[in-house]
């Protein structure tokens, strides 16, 4: 099993550590089936790593079927959900668990990370 380091928006990101948004929308999926967590970045401007998330599952449908199947936790409106997918014909929602919020926050370079990850960053 590994891991995936994500950049994810303040918000969204203190959504999963609080445990309120349960799906994290992407437009691309891990090419590795063996992926078990999500090592949350929290984006500009707080650039840190503040804790990790358990994958439980991914789904990958039509967005207006990935909309309906996850909206009530998926930490988004409408509007912005279309406009991220907008010309898609395919949404991925990767299904989350469990969180821990690390005591210590940490840096990209605690991870041996020396840029700025665009999408994600596999962890071995």
């Amino acid at each position: 099993m590994c891991k995936v380091l994500m950049p994810i928006k303040p918000e969204y990101a203190e959504q999963i550590l609080a445990g309120t948004k349960t799906f994290e929308y992407r437009k691309t999926r891990f090419k590795r089936n063996n992926v078990d967590a999500i090592v949350i970045y929290v984006t500009s401007p707080v650039m840190k790593v503040l804790g990790e998330v358990e994958l439980l599952d991914t789904l990958e449908d039509s967005p207006k079927n990935i909309w309906r199947k996850t909206s009530h936790n998926g930490g988004i409106n409408k509007r912005l959900f279309d406009k991220y997918f907008e010309g898609k014909n395919k949404a991925i929602a990767y299904v989350l668990g469990g969180v821990k919020r690390y005591s210590k926050e940490k840096t990209l370079k605690d991870f041996n990370i020396n840029y700025y990850p665009q999408s994600f960053v596999y962890l071995d």
